[in-house]
């Protein structure tokens, strides 16, 4: 009872964490559906609101709160600039809703104020705006790093203080498989965390040149590369890796060239490229 006791007050600052940094929709106040019925909007408006309103359900799944994921939503289909009374109007939330919203998507990263202050009325002084990241990657980018630090990061904290409770806890034998199991889900979520890491400090450039080559490929091309990486030993793998990573990008270009050569192709048992 003790032990149980002592574990619980152990892993509830972790968990307690986990949970403030994870589930933003304590303060969440979800889009009024029927503004988007409105028949004194335009169609265009209609649809603008519909998406942010689509899009405040997804984030929601994400553990975003709606409110939140709405007034990106809505930025992304109107581009901006916006202002605070706006899109209160166009979202149906409260002042205090759209004044956190906006703090929250600034704190993303996924908004960003406009340069000059704007009128909304015929009267009373111009208000802050906002506009849209519009490149998409960016946004993209400064999500997945801050879902890292506030989803991968605790996560990793948690499974290592487990494991630290397991070495010594004193049914030897269940506790030894428990820290076996541990040990292979940190394993797993320390690769994913590692790489994902490697995405995060990559720009943005870099990650739409990979995801537009990815994307011309089609699903038996992506199939036989996958395919033939599996094939290959890891360690075998890894030295190419490291290779590649020490070479000057021209260098690495003259290689793909002249792996191309239907000479040499036929040497190393590839098949030529087609032209």
């Amino acid at each position: 009872m003790l032990e149980a006791d002592l574990d619980r007050r152990l892993l509830l600052p972790l968990v307690t964490r986990y949970h403030r940094l994870t589930n933003m929709s304590t303060q969440a106040m979800t889009v009024d559906h029927r503004l988007t019925d409105d028949p004194s909007l335009s169609p265009t408006e209609r649809i603008r609101r519909r998406f942010a309103v689509a899009w405040s359900e997804m984030g929601a799944a994400w553990g975003v709160a709606p409110s939140t994921a709405a007034v990106q939503g809505y930025l992304l289909a109107h581009g901006g600039p916006v202002t605070d009374a706006e899109l209160r109007e166009a979202l149906g939330l409260s002042h205090r809703a759209i004044r956190l919203a906006l703090a929250s998507c600034e704190e993303w990263g996924i908004v960003r104020r406009a340069e000059e202050p704007r009128r909304s009325g015929r009267r009373g002084p111009a208000g802050r705006a906002w506009v849209a990241l519009d490149d998409h990657w960016e946004w993209f980018h400064r999500v997945i790093e801050s879902r890292k630090k506030r989803e991968g990061d605790p996560v990793i904290a948690i499974l290592e203080q487990c494991l630290i409770e397991a070495r010594s806890a004193s049914d030897r034998e269940e506790a030894e498989l428990l820290q076996t199991r541990l040990q292979s889900l940190l394993g797993f979520v320390r690769q994913f965390d590692h790489a994902l890491s490697a995405v995060i400090r990559a720009d943005t450039e870099s990650l739409r040149k990979l995801f537009a080559v990815l994307e011309r490929q089609d699903q038996e091309t992506l199939d036989r590369l996958l395919g033939t990486l599996s094939e290959i030993p890891e360690d075998e793998l890894d030295d190419l890796v490291r290779t590649l990573s020490r070479m000057p990008s021209g260098s690495v270009r003259r290689l793909m060239r002249l792996a191309g050569q239907p000479t040499v192709a036929r040497l190393i048992g590839a098949h030529p490229r087609r032209r």
